[in-house]
């Protein structure tokens, strides 16, 4: 038979989780789930220009542009306002891993194809190409076909895609790792 209390602590359990098991005498108990809850999903960490810049230099990785400014809504300019954290991760990572220099051509910055992992929402960064990124690239990542506009591209273990666009490399961080 049910008291006020034990019902109370039986309904707390619940909300907590728990599963309500009846026995063969009919008594209730509470029993825990044996599921792990999910972790929420990683929340996207945005920088400002200088935090990346910063980062960026302190690693030993350069950048260019065209027009020689850092303006986003210019396609003229190199931006890194609104990257992503774990993409400036991503691009030191690749470069103490691969020991090649870095050059950034491409940003954040208008004049790129639009998507949810595009530029302008700072998962891709473009690079000059160099035969020691080149040798990097196609000796340690798996080559995984022609990309939909016929560029070749490769993938990491950590699942970022590394596309050969002649003039440079189109990168995607999914993830902080190279």
């Amino acid at each position: 038979m049910f008291t006020h209390s034990s019902s109370r602590r039986r309904l707390a359990a619940l909300a907590t989780g728990a599963t309500l098991l009846v026995g063969a005498a009919g008594i209730a108990t509470a029993a825990t789930a044996s599921a792990t809850p999910r972790p929420a999903p990683a929340k996207v960490v945005k920088l400002t220009q200088s935090q990346a810049e910063a980062q960026l230099r302190a690693a030993g990785i350069k950048w260019w542009s065209p027009g020689h400014c850092s303006k986003r809504s210019s396609f003229q300019c190199t931006s890194f306002e609104q990257i992503n954290k774990s993409t400036v991760q991503g691009i030191i990572a690749f470069k103490k891993a691969s020991k090649c220099a870095i050059t950034i051509t491409g940003g954040t910055e208008t004049g790129h194809a639009t998507s949810k992992y595009s530029h302008y929402n700072g998962y891709k960064l473009d690079i000059s190409p160099s035969s020691c990124l080149s040798a990097y690239i196609k000796g340690k990542f798996h080559y995984i076909g022609q990309r939909s506009d016929g560029y070749p591209q490769w993938k990491a273990p950590s699942g970022n895609l590394y596309c050969n666009e002649g003039n440079h490399w189109d990168i995607t961080y999914f993830k902080a790792a190279p």
